[in-house]
């Protein structure tokens, strides 16, 4: 498993926050395994739980209707890159 970056500590425990995760802590969340489909059994409804909590965190929008979400949501790696590029202040 890749090592998380400070950033991807900070999403991975927003995430097992926000959906309430009790059998993952946010380091045993692999930067580059999928968030949907593999391990973690996330579907899409988590995904709009997911975006709402960081749109609160982070001071901006991920919208439903963005073509790149499949991209964006591909792994805690991309979500975290897309956060770091788009976060407010």
């Amino acid at each position: 498993m890749a090592e998380q970056t400070a950033a991807q500590h900070e999403l991975a425990t927003l995430v097992v926050e926000c959906l309430n995760l009790d059998s993952v802590t946010p380091e045993q969340i692999d930067p580059d395994a999928p968030l949907f489909g593999g391990e973690l059994g996330l579907d899409s409804i988590d995904a709009l739980e997911i975006a709402l909590a960081v749109s609160k965190r982070y001071g901006f929008q991920l919208r439903s209707d963005n073509p790149d979400n499949r991209q964006i949501f591909t792994s805690l790696r991309t979500l975290s890159a897309h956060v770091e590029q788009h976060r407010a202040g």
